[in-house]
């Protein structure tokens, strides 16, 4: 759990809304927004810490295999994958982001994985099996089709 300052966001979610400013500069400046963003995944991940690190570059290279169209980016600080407006569709947050016990892989609304009325949005991941790359595999899939 985040101690939270008198002001209610902890020190965790600060450093994320400084992130998400700083990407909106860059993003605006940037005239190649694949190559930067891309860059700004790996060197995001570089800076992870062991096994979230290793997690988060075998998500890398499933969602740029699996779904190529989408835009490397980062968001809040996060490798993310956007579509072609923009739009994250999903994201990778580590353990070390905010001192969690596990890594998430969590997708956004413009995702497509519609299932009734109720269908999960994210997932804890604690490590890369091959269930879990097929899994991720058919979601990641799903999420662009």
């Amino acid at each position: 759990m985040t101690e939270t300052s008198a002001g209610g966001f902890s020190a965790q979610e600060r450093e994320a809304m400084a992130s998400r400013a700083a990407e909106l500069r860059a993003q605006g400046r940037s005239t190649d927004k694949r190559a930067s963003g891309l860059k700004a995944v790996l060197e995001r991940i570089e800076k992870m810490d062991e096994p979230d690190r290793a997690l988060a570059l075998k998500v890398h290279e499933l969602v740029t295999g699996v779904a190529p169209q989408l835009m490397p980016k980062t968001w809040y600080g996060m490798p993310a994958y956007a579509n072609e407006q923009g739009k994250v569709v999903v994201f990778f947050q580590d353990a070390g982001k905010f001192k969690s016990r596990y890594c998430t892989l969590g997708f956004q609304d413009v995702a497509h994985l519609d299932d009734g009325p109720m269908w999960p949005t994210s997932f804890a991941l604690t490590q890369w099996t091959p269930g879990v790359e097929s899994v991720l595999r058919g979601l990641v899939g799903s999420a662009v089709s």
